[in-house]
This record gives structure tokens, C-alpha cells and sequence, in this order.
């Protein structure tokens, strides 16, 4: 509760969490907001010369390249691509978390190897490696969020290795293996609360940088594959029509990028707020 508090105070936050909680509303109510079935092909969707229809009163975003209506596609695509920023995103932190703190209190070989492994994860460009193993497995939504959890977790990893290499070394942890702690309660009861702060907010701001992923991963078509709607693929499908029906380009994409700014400000925000020392700081 305090946390909101702070947040709704400032300007910044406050935008990005009403983007935010519209975005999952017309995910979640999609089935019910929208107009249209977004698979269907309408006859009266395109035009005589089969060119997509422009926005309109029958169809408020226009139709795109197979007379199907635009805006109903984008709210089943909010559900695809925030599904899969928060699935392979809680994934990826999850991962991080577990190799950082891992890393970070073990140290010794298991830690050394650990480390030098997620070095060796960084090394690869992120979207390559993304596309190589969008490529070699079968593309599906599920698929997907694994491709993108699997590149996304080495940053997580590395801060939290730092940060808990800092804590193995205050006096309480010291305390608590004087007494006889076993590491498992070391780990849990002691080390993970302190790293919690970092968590929440890698995984706000990660979101953001999910959803960018998988909108790239499908306008390359190796993300989710027709005809499931995310905002992606739509762009994918319509992009030879850029000149002639702008919209179809334009309106996905000013989508993606009001998704991505929200998130990111929620996270700034949350970052301050659970990292004072953060504070100010680009």
C-alpha cells in the first residue's frame, strides 16, 4: 500500500500504471470488447480492388490485408504479447535469481563456473541468439516466452551476483553462521528478502523489454505464427502494404511502443522508490 501511494503522487507513474491497467483490461476483456472474431475475413472488409479498408464507423482501426478488422485483432494480440512479456519475464528473473545468488554465496569453483557461464551468455548478441533458437524449435507462443526467458535472464543474473556478494559479508550473515545456520536458511530467510527490491523492479522494467522481443521475433516470423493475433505478426503481415494502408504499420506499432514506455516508467518509478540510494541517477 505505501508503495502505491508513492506511485500514484507522481505524474510519470501514475501514466504508466493507467496504460498499464488498460492494456491488461482490453487483454483480459477482449473477448467481450471486441467487435469482431479476430480470424474472420470479412467480404465488406476489403475494398473493390481488394485493398484493405481504411478506419471507419464499421471498423474503428480499419481492416487489414485479409478484410480482418484491425482493432479486434489487437486486443487478442494485447493478450498474446502480454502474456508471453510476463510469463518468460517471471521466468527469466526467476533464473537470475537463482544463478546469481547461487553464484554469489557458493563461490568457489561452482560459483566461478556459474559466472563464467552467464559471461559467456552475454557475450551472444540477445536477438541473435533469440532468432537461433526461434529458428531451430517449432515457433508457438509457449515456445516463444522460452526462446525469450532463455536470453533474458543473464543481466538479472549479474546483479543479483554483485548484490549478494555484498550481503555474504555483512555482520548478520556472519552472526547467523556463527550461531549455526544452515545455508539453506542463510539463503532464504536472510539473502532473498534483500533481493527482493531488485527483483520486482528487473522484472517491471524486463517487461517492456519482453514485449519488444517478441514483437521483433514475429515481425521477423519466427515468433507466434498466424493465425493467432500478436502485435508482431500483425505488422509482419502488413508491412508491403506500408505505403498504401499506413495504419496497419502504424497503429500496432505506436501500440508496442505505449506498452514498452508504460512499463518502463512504472519501473523507474518503482526503482526509486524501493532504492532510495537509486534515486536521481540516469
Amino acid at each position: 500500500m505505501r508503495i502505491l501511494k508513492s506511485m500514484v503522487r507522481q505524474p510519470s507513474a501514475l501514466f504508466g500504471l493507467a496504460i498499464v491497467a488498460l492494456l491488461i483490461f482490453m487483454a483480459v476483456a477482449a473477448p467481450l470488447i471486441a467487435p469482431y472474431n479476430p480470424d474472420e475475413q470479412m467480404f465488406d472488409g476489403l475494398t473493390l480492388e481488394g485493398a484493405p479498408m481504411p478506419p471507419s464507423a464499421q471498423f474503428l482501426l480499419g481492416t487489414d490485408t485479409l478484410g480482418r478488422d484491425l482493432f479486434s485483432r489487437l486486443l487478442f494480440g494485447a493478450r498474446t504479447s502480454l502474456v508471453i512479456g510476463l510469463v518468460a519475464n517471471g521466468i527469466a528473473v526467476a533464473i537470475g535469481l537463482l544463478i546469481g545468488i547461487l553464484s554469489g554465496y557458493m563461490r568457489g569453483l561452482v560459483g566461478n563456473a556459474l559466472m563464467r557461464f552467464t559471461d559467456l551468455m552475454m557475450a551472444f548478441p540477445a536477438l541473435l541468439l533469440a532468432i537461433v533458437l526461434a529458428a531451430l524449435l517449432r515457433p508457438s507462443l509457449w515456445i516463444v516466452a522460452m526462446v525469450i526467458a532463455l536470453v533474458n535472464w543473464v543481466q538479472v543474473a549479474r546483479i543479483v551476483y554483485t548484490e549478494t556478494r555484498g550481503l555474504v559479508e555483512r555482520d548478520f550473515i556472519l552472526a547467523e553462521r556463527s550461531l549455526g545456520a544452515g545455508h539453506l536458511r542463510i539463503l532464504f530467510h536472510h539473502i532473498l528478502p534483500h533481493l527482493m527490491p531488485t527483483a520486482i523492479v528487473w522484472g517491471t522494467l524486463g517487461i517492456a523489454t519482453t514485449v519488444l522481443l517478441e514483437a521483433t521475433l514475429s515481425f521477423l516470423g519466427i515468433g507466434v505464427q498466424p493465425p493467432t493475433p500478436s502485435w508482431g505478426n500483425i505488422i509482419f503481415e502488413s508491412q508491403s502494404y506500408f505505403q498504401a494502408a499506413p495504419w496497419l504499420v502504424f497503429i500496432p506499432g505506436a501500440v508496442i511502443l505505449l506498452t514498452a514506455l508504460s512499463f518502463n516508467l512504472v519501473g523507474d518509478v518503482l526503482r526509486d522508490i524501493l532504492d532510495p540510494t537509486q534515486r536521481g541517477r540516469g
